[in-house]
């Protein structure tokens, strides 16, 4: 087995037999690990509680042969603990932490997306904004190679402001009014996911909740949900409850 040190965010823990846990991380160098962490569920573990969910961590572990690693020191870097006292900024970064899990690979490094998940969490912390979670999803898809065609007509090529009204992730974009299908798409929730994926992050992030963003929200959601071909779990039980 071979030695490694690494920074990480836990993305998930499952318990395994009375005392373990197998927990995934996604690495800087290592992209997506899965590792058991042995004796954490016991009281006296030192570092049970380090590895939650959301925790950004510094790690010393050793490389199995098979799938899964094992930990065995951990340092915790950040506790994001703004974002664990509140309950959508909870929801908000439990829903990125899904998105991760499902577009990295186990043992194939990343550090792109690493960067991007502490940034997101991170931001999420400093401030509540209802924008993090729908801003990281685009830019998943944008680093996946699959960003929505906002331009023009992803149909027909109508590059009109007026007469693009739709979205359909499925098509990966907007639709005039002559394709039109998927939802319908308002002129500032249009403009809005052009300043995420056009180089005006920074401002994007300090709006307020506005129809606006709720729409941007949805269809982020929804592209990425498209492109998973799969439904966001945590997303889906923050809106039942």
């Amino acid at each position: 087995m071979t030695q490694f040190r690494d920074r990480g965010v836990v993305l998930r823990t499952i318990r395994l037999g009375e005392a373990d846990r197998i927990v995934t991380l996604m690495t800087e160098q290592h992209g997506k690990v899965r590792a058991v962490a042995k004796g954490v569920r016991r009281t006296t573990s030192k570092f049970g509680s380090r590895l939650e969910p959301l925790s950004h961590v510094a790690l010393l572990g050793w490389q199995g042969r098979g799938d899964l690693d094992t930990i065995n020191q951990v340092e915790v870097l950040d506790t994001f603990r703004a974002v664990r006292e509140d309950l959508d900024r909870v929801a908000a970064g439990l829903s990125m932490l899904e998105v991760v899990d499902q577009v990295s690979q186990e043992r194939l490094a990343n550090p792109r997306l690493y960067a991007m998940l502490v940034g997101a969490v991170g931001a999420l912390a400093e401030h509540h904004s209802p924008m993090v979670a729908p801003a990281f999803f685009l830019k998943v898809l944008a680093l996946e190679g699959s960003a929505p065609v906002l331009d023009e007509c992803v149909s027909c090529g109508e590059e009109d402001d007026v007469l693009l009204v739709a979205f359909d992730p499925v098509e990966g974009g907007v639709l005039c009014r002559s394709c039109r299908r998927g939802r319908p798409i308002s002129a500032d929730a249009l403009l809005l996911l052009r300043r995420t994926l056009g180089g005006g992050l920074a401002g994007v992030l300090s709006e307020s909740r506005t129809p606006a963003t709720d729409e941007v929200g949805a269809l982020a959601t929804e592209a990425v949900e498209a492109h998973l071909d799969r439904r966001l779990r945590s997303v889906r039980v923050s809106q039942v409850s």
